[in-house]
């Protein structure tokens, strides 16, 4: 029998099962916003159940609005997450430290929790996954890929989140990741710019893994924190850099 992410379903209740079964697969955020859902003959092999109870399911979903079906397309995940900040705010953050210093205080605290709690609730699946994308961030440092090690990055922090087990971290910071992935506050291009050659970034990481693959949830919580407070220390020493270079500049206009 091949793998699958759902459950055969006994004949009790089937509609409801299938329902309370995609239902908790969201809530787990194995499947997300925009994911495209099997088709109805594949959920109906898979789950052992007859099409038309699949076809009921699925309309139940879809009128509580957590799919959507598209004619000759399928059935879709919905946008359920949304952005954590509307495009003003996200501006206005992006202009102002002290803003953005908030931004960063709570990744930490959310991190360095997600951390913790990995450390105690990863699944030998969880680990496997994690051990993935540290090779992904290995190679990726190795042949100085900032392309690969962005990538990389935003997997890695989301792979510890989905490996806290807490379906509300899930969902709050994949909207939190999605604002990282599209560099509106700061890139891994800039903090290679501080650290170097990225060896700094990639020992984090490293001890990171190593705690939570360990299971030391203390060890793995301040990991997390000190890799934040390393990408805040080095934006706060960016910015103050750049205001020194621009007075010396306009000392040196003046002469």
């Amino acid at each position: 029998m091949m793998n699958s992410v759902f459950e055969q379903i006994g004949h009790t209740s089937v509609v409801d099962t299938i329902v309370a079964q995609i239902e908790t697969l969201i809530l787990n955020g194995i499947l997300r916003d925009g994911g495209r859902l099997p088709s109805e003959r594949d959920l109906a092999e898979q789950m052992g159940v007859s099409r038309p109870k699949v076809r009921e399911a699925l309309k139940q979903l879809e009128e509580n609005d957590l799919i959507q079906v598209r004619h000759g397309e399928g059935a879709f995940i919905a946008p359920l997450v949304g952005s954590a900040m509307s495009p003003a705010l996200i501006a206005l953050y992006s202009r102002h430290q002290d803003a953005f210093a908030s931004y960063l205080e709570f990744r930490a605290a959310q991190e360095g929790f997600a951390a913790s709690l990995a450390a105690t609730r990863a699944t030998a699946a969880d680990k496997e996954i994690l051990a993935r994308i540290m090779d992904k961030l290995d190679a990726a440092h190795d042949e100085q890929d900032p392309h690969a090690s962005q990538e990389a990055d935003i997997l890695f922090h989301s792979a510890i989140i989905d490996a806290s087990h807490n379906s509300l971290l899930v969902h709050t910071m994949s909207s939190i990741y999605a604002l990282t992935q599209q560099n509106l506050f700061y890139n891994r291009s800039f903090l290679r710019s501080i650290d170097g050659t990225g060896d700094q970034l990639q020992a984090q990481h490293r001890e990171i893994f190593e705690a939570i693959n360990a299971g030391d949830p203390e060890r793995a919580e301040t990991a997390a924190r000190d890799h934040i407070n390393f990408v805040q220390r080095s934006y706060v020493e960016e910015q103050s850099r750049a205001q020194r270079d621009q007075v010396s500049s306009r000392r040196l206009a003046l002469m």
